[in-house]
């Protein structure tokens, strides 16, 4: 938890950016539900918890069973829990009052949560519009549609207030304050990527030949654990790096194989990290393998070379693809006019994801709140060519963005197959090379950026070895 002059700013803020989008005179409330416990197979046996990133942000309380809201109209706020009983104590101990944690907010009013269902409740009956945020939970879901009379489908629609559902309106509101990051925000993404190295450290020293991908694995979430909240995203580590989402983890370190590892740590605080880094299972990359791998890395440094303020993350990704085909045509894998493939989408073959998304209290920041609105705005419009399409952040950059830098290059036989069947290719692939490499798997290389005002620069105090003559030499010292 911050400061409580860090949530009354951000408060103050949301008032004035709603001011900006709403009618003077009957801009009702905000609603912010925080989450509750959920029961891993009975009650008491719970899942673990993990506050709403939208109540972190605003009312800053880890904690299940609170909820609050924001008066738009007369700027009255107040948050909504209860305090514990005896029954509780015996199981708990003694609590803070939830006076005590409105004062730690800088929140001076505080009610019993079932006050909360009332003044919801209260607001729909006078008619004033209420403001939600798109639930990523079912219980919120439920309860928000229980509160509102409203479907359940609907709470999830983000609309026009004054169209039902949730708010759009509000997701603008805190898409653009949660975008660019402050400075104590900052510092928190820089502790949780000085973690996520020591974890990925912990992956490159355990891949040998012979270790169970599981046993890596589990040592790498035991240091998010032992120095942070845990893993900020499931991690990805599979000898299948064609498989761009693999959380299988039964296979043997095999010499002459790939191991991909895309993980992430999350701090006390719940701000996120999310590296890549793709070893060579024999310590030692074989000449296929470093030819591809020296042009993701190279893409890498020329994406990052290119993040800077006024530069929008849509050209960064067309250049930085662009720079792959070029590489991919020099191995004779694609022929033709580079410009050519760009424009039909051919690099979409190789590298079907976007070039990055934006990072902060989620891994990828926002996204409950609908992608296009976080990575895209009123900018422009999303492409339907694949990769193209697949990328989560289009926007201009501005200093405080928060942003993954992550080529890749992958041999997907599947969608090769699929390609060469329905003429996808447009004449461009050449489909007699790619042959060779259904069993390569694929290469991905992942940083965390901030966008300066100078630049940008990458988070966390180290950088993982990324050069594969880094990544040999050192893996030959462990």
């Amino acid at each position: 938890m911050f400061e409580p002059k860090v949530y009354i700013n951000r408060r103050r803020v949301l008032l004035e950016q709603m001011a900006a989008r709403t009618a003077e005179g009957n801009r009702g409330i905000a609603v912010f539900l925080g989450n509750v416990d959920a029961a891993m197979n009975y009650r008491g046996n719970d899942y673990k918890f993990r506050q709403d990133s939208n109540f972190i942000y605003y009312w800053g309380i880890d904690e299940p069973w609170f909820a609050a809201v924001l008066d738009l109209d007369s700027a009255d706020e107040c948050l909504y829990g209860n305090d514990v009983d005896i029954d509780d104590i015996i199981w708990m101990g003694p609590q803070p009052t939830v006076a005590s944690k409105g004062e730690a907010i800088g929140c001076s009013k505080t009610l019993p949560l079932a006050e909360f269902d009332k003044a919801v409740m209260a607001a729909v009956a006078a008619g004033r519009p209420v403001h939600f945020l798109p639930p990523a939970r079912y219980y919120n879901q439920m309860k928000l549609a229980e509160l509102t009379g409203k479907p359940n489908a609907a709470v999830r629609k983000v609309a026009p207030v004054a169209a039902g559902g949730a708010s759009e309106e509000l997701v603008k509101s805190v898409v653009a304050m949660r975008l660019i990051k402050e400075q104590c925000e900052i510092e928190e993404i820089d502790k949780a990527c000085e973690l996520g190295y020591w974890m990925h450290t912990e992956a490159r020293r355990g891949c040998k030949p012979g270790a169970l991908e599981q046993d890596i694995v589990g040592r790498m979430e035991g240091v998010t654990l032992s120095k942070g909240w845990g893993v900020s995203f499931t991690t990805i580590l599979s000898q299948n790096g064609e498989t761009l989402h693999n959380h299988s983890h039964h296979q043997i370190i095999t010499p002459g194989r790939l191991l991909v590892v895309d993980a992430g740590a999350e701090s006390n605080t719940h701000y996120a990290s999310d590296f890549t880094r793709t070893y060579p299972c024999s310590g030692k990359f074989t000449t296929k393998q470093r030819e591809i791998y020296d042009i993701v890395e190279q893409a890498n440094e020329l994406a990052f070379s290119l993040t800077r303020p006024g530069t929008s993350y849509w050209d960064v990704h067309c250049a930085t693809v662009r720079y792959m085909l070029e590489q991919l045509k020099a191995l004779d894998f694609v022929r033709g006019d580079v410009d050519e493939m760009v424009a039909c989408g051919i690099s979409g073959l190789f590298m079907p994801h976007g070039l990055g998304h934006n990072m902060g209290l989620d891994v990828h920041d926002m996204e409950d709140l609908g992608e296009n609105y976080v990575g895209y705005g009123d900018e422009r419009q999303r492409s339907s060519l694949l990769g193209m399409g697949n990328l989560r952040m289009a926007r201009d950059l501005k200093p405080g963005h928060v942003i993954s830098d992550e080529p890749g290059i992958y041999f997907i036989p599947a969608l090769i197959e699929q390609w060469k069947r329905e003429g996808t290719d447009k004449g461009f692939v050449n489909y007699e090379k790619l042959a060779d490499y259904y069993d390569f798997g694929g290469i991905r290389l992942e940083d965390d950026v901030l966008v300066t005002p100078e630049g940008a620069r990458r988070l966390g105090p180290y950088r993982l070895p990324i050069k594969s003559s880094e990544v040999e030499d050192i893996m030959s010292n462990e």
